[in-house]
């Protein structure tokens, strides 16, 4: 089945549909027919959409990382959104002072603390202008928080905000464009970081071919994102990825091992993992899922058409995904 065809039979109700939920049931989004396309309507999505990211997610727009019982039991998803940053630092080996490009970098929250927690140089980068503009509002308060009656803070020259013993700026750039965009900077990067951006890229290839490029020698790639699990049959696949794929407005899904392959045939080593965490990240959708039942989101979600709906809807295939274990998350890193 092509990606966003509508369908005929009814849709699914589970334990977990909510009454709300279900009087929004309608076909998954729309079918995207080229990759543009599919670009237009992810920068459409979160330009629309970041504001309620920010109220449902706080300013880290990733999973949490529950890595124990005790973790699960008393760590709130801030907390388990910082544990997830700090195990991609462990297993990347990123260090304090770093150059840091941040691929797909939403509104600004790993950047801001890689810059003020670690004294990293960072450049964030998203496809969105709006993302842009709640990063530097973000950005800004923080760095004004920090300095407290000395006054408001400003941009320098370059477009970094000072924080902490770091600087951090956001940059609207379409992904797959950076190798140019940072052309005369090639090689000037001492990591690269992509948090849940890459499953977005259509040109996955050419995201770790531009991602040599603008590493230095030994520059390291930290990486944590969705995956599909390996070997699939068709069932699986059309219960369980076909509707986080559509509703997630995702080009097909890779397996660990695929991201593996096209890091080393773009000249990259692998440094660290894939370590699966699955288990241990899939109460992010337990929590959202009880986040969302507004009546104002479902309403938003509604407005937007067929993508914003089949967007909630596909956090429910989340939830299955990770219970049915075809649905998977991992982090790993590289190294130039």
């Amino acid at each position: 089945m092509a990606a966003g065809t509508t369908h005929d039979t009814p849709p699914v109700v589970t334990e977990d549909t909510t009454e709300l939920s279900k009087q929004y049931d309608t076909p998954l989004g729309l079918a995207h027919t080229t990759m543009q396309a599919l670009k237009d309507r992810i920068k459409l999505h979160y330009d629309l959409a970041s504001d309620y990211y920010l109220s449902l997610w706080g300013e880290h727009i990733h999973h949490g990382y529950w890595a124990t019982a005790e973790s699960k039991a008393k760590d709130s998803k801030e907390t388990a959104q910082i544990n997830l940053i700090r195990l991609l630092l462990d297993i990347s080996g990123v260090t304090a002072g770093s150059k840091v490009l941040d691929v797909g970098c939403g509104i600004g929250g790993t950047s801001r603390y890689l810059a003020s927690q670690l004294g990293c140089t960072v450049t964030g980068i998203t496809i969105s202008g709006k993302q842009v503009e709640i990063a530097k509002r973000l950005t800004k308060a923080a760095a004004e928080k920090e300095e407290a009656g000395v006054g408001e803070a400003v941009e320098d020259a370059k477009g970094y905000f000072k924080l902490g013993k770091g600087r951090v700026r956001f940059v609207e750039l379409d992904a797959e464009t950076m190798g140019e965009y940072f052309a005369k900077d090639s090689g000037a990067f001492d990591a690269v970081w992509i948090s849940e951006a890459l499953s977005h890229l259509p040109n996955k290839a050419l995201f770790f071919r531009n991602t040599y490029k603008v590493l230095k020698p030994g520059g390291k790639l930290a990486l944590a994102d969705w995956f599909k699990a390996e070997n699939l049959d068709d069932k699986a696949f059309n219960d369980d990825i076909k509707p986080i794929e559509d509703g997630m407005l995702l080009p097909p899904l890779c397996t660990q091992q695929d991201y593996v392959k096209l890091a080393i045939e773009a000249g990259l080593q692998v440094h660290g993992g894939p370590k699966d965490i699955s288990k241990d990240v899939a109460k992010t959708w337990d929590i959202t899922w009880s986040l969302i039942q507004s009546p104002s989101l479902w309403a938003f979600a509604l407005s937007q058409g067929r993508d914003g709906i089949a967007f909630l809807q596909s956090f429910r295939a989340m939830r299955r995904g990770y219970a049915n274990g075809n649905f998977r998350y991992a982090v790993a890193a590289f190294r130039k």
